[in-house]
């Protein structure tokens, strides 16, 4: 007897689950996470360098599938490209933590533009396609047993994204069995963007989705595809990853639902910078210190965290490079008690203050073994007065043990529509929450493009 591939045993998962298959939880957390995707989506559309990248996009195809936060259509490929981009370009995006993956940066965007192209989708097919392609994306992070080489929100991410095409384009489980293999052969992505703080790194969550949708149309040519797309000698895990355990992963497929073990992002940076930025508010927040009473801070944390954002604030670093700087976010969060989307746009980022406060803070490796994990994490804080203040969190917070409330998750949404690039009617944030709040009622999930487009 022949034994399944990992790509038929994904695909299978991916067009086989239905909606009442779905646990209550992994349905709530799916619409929790949709609604917040659009609202960092949004967000993203005014982030520098947009037009730029809209303005090449727009050469490719005729327009169609709206553009959050834009007032514009693009053709599905290029909407799903510019979508993915503005969901991670600012580092804001909701994230499965074990896996380090960013799932719905490529999967949502992906699935709206299949359900343009086929002409609709109702809200309970949507929430079932990004159940099953977060379990895949989030599924091959777990899988990994080895440190970053190529960027795995992107990588990861375009498979989940192909998953989620394919379920609402209505594929059939061999053609998407060749997407996958499609897919591999476009995926793309290395550390290096990440590694030098590149606005580039965004763009490669949008390449990968908009491969995703590629990869769909190619599988239907009838070419002979790769079968071991995910286990083989060169197959993703084996390249991408090095070190893997796949079989534990596919076990669960259908019992374990990766959506329910999101985490969102509270604050509008890499989430490995997350534990200083909660560990400095605490202590602010419990000994009433400021910025003029520190002497320096010191956070000990896993490796992982070193390697991301553990790096010196360089005096011309742009925006990209801050937003994965653990000094930079510390020290805005010393001088304001805070931080928002705006610390990482204009000349709140040559602010000299926030620079000379940065050169305070030192992060270092406490020799954790796991290369993936980011907490345990301390954070203490050593004052001019001699006083030596710590902070300690063995979960960070919007994991899924440390939730957001629904008025935190609210609040976070509603501010990240202040920053569409075009302005949106009065009432389009009630909208949006409102219609995702039915989501499963929903009769076309084209609505939600369309409002969070400002195109209603």
């Amino acid at each position: 007897m022949t034994t399944k591939t990992a790509a038929a045993r994904f695909a299978a998962h991916a067009l086989g689950t239905r909606f009442a298959d779905l646990p209550a939880a992994a349905v709530d957390r799916a619409r929790v996470y949709v609604l917040d995707s659009l609202g960092v989506g949004i967000a993203g559309s005014s982030v520098e360098g947009g037009e730029g990248l809209v303005r090449v996009a727009s050469g490719w195809g005729d327009p169609g599938v709206p553009v959050w936060g834009r007032a514009m259509r693009l053709s599905p490929p290029a909407a799903a490209f510019v979508n993915a981009w503005q969901m991670h370009n600012q580092e804001y995006d909701c994230l499965h933590e074990a896996a380090v993956v960013h799932a719905m940066a490529t999967t949502l965007p992906a699935a709206l533009a299949a359900a343009e192209l086929r002409g609709g989708a109702s809200g309970a097919e949507l929430i079932a396609a990004i159940a099953v392609a977060v379990d895949i994306a989030a599924g091959l992070g777990m899988a990994s047993q080895a440190g970053f080489r190529f960027f795995r929100p992107a990588t990861a991410g375009g498979f989940g994204a192909v998953a989620a095409a394919a379920r609402v384009l209505g594929l059939d489980q061999r053609t998407l069995e060749a997407a996958f293999a499609w897919q591999l052969a476009q995926a793309s992505g290395t550390m290096q963007a990440h590694t030098e703080g590149s606005p580039i790194l965004p763009a490669q969550l949008a390449f990968n989705a908009r491969a995703a949708l590629q990869s769909c149309e190619l599988a239907t040519l009838g070419f002979e595809p790769a079968r071991a797309v995910f286990e083989g000698p060169y197959g993703y895990l084996s390249v991408f990853e090095g070190a893997f355990a796949l079989e534990p992963v596919l076990d669960v497929l259908g019992r374990e639902w990766r959506i329910a073990e999101f985490s969102h992002k509270p604050f509008p940076a890499g989430r490995a910078t997350h534990g200083g930025i909660e560990g400095v508010m605490a202590l602010q927040a419990e000994h009433g210190f400021a910025a003029a009473d520190v002497a320096r801070v010191e956070i000990a944390a896993p490796p992982l965290i070193v390697r991301l954002v553990g790096r010196p604030l360089l005096p011309d670093a742009g925006a990209s490079y801050a937003r994965l700087c653990i000094a930079y976010a510390v020290a805005k969060v010393l001088q304001k008690g805070s931080i928002d989307l705006a610390d990482f746009r204009g000349d709140a980022l040559a602010d000299p203050a926030t620079h000379a406060l940065a050169t305070l803070v030192e992060t270092r490796d406490d020799g954790n073994p796991d290369p993936n994990t980011l907490a345990p994490q301390t954070v203490t804080a050593h004052l001019k007065d001699g006083r030596t203040l710590s902070w300690r969190c063995e979960t960070m917070l919007a994991n899924p043990a440390r939730p957001l409330t629904r008025e935190q998750h609210l609040a976070k949404f509603r501010r990240c529509l202040d920053f569409s690039v075009a302005p949106l009617a009065p009432g389009t944030a009630e909208c949006l929450i409102d219609a995702v709040d039915r989501l499963e009622e929903l009769e076309d999930v084209r609505l939600l493009a369309r409002i969070a487009a400002g195109l209603s």
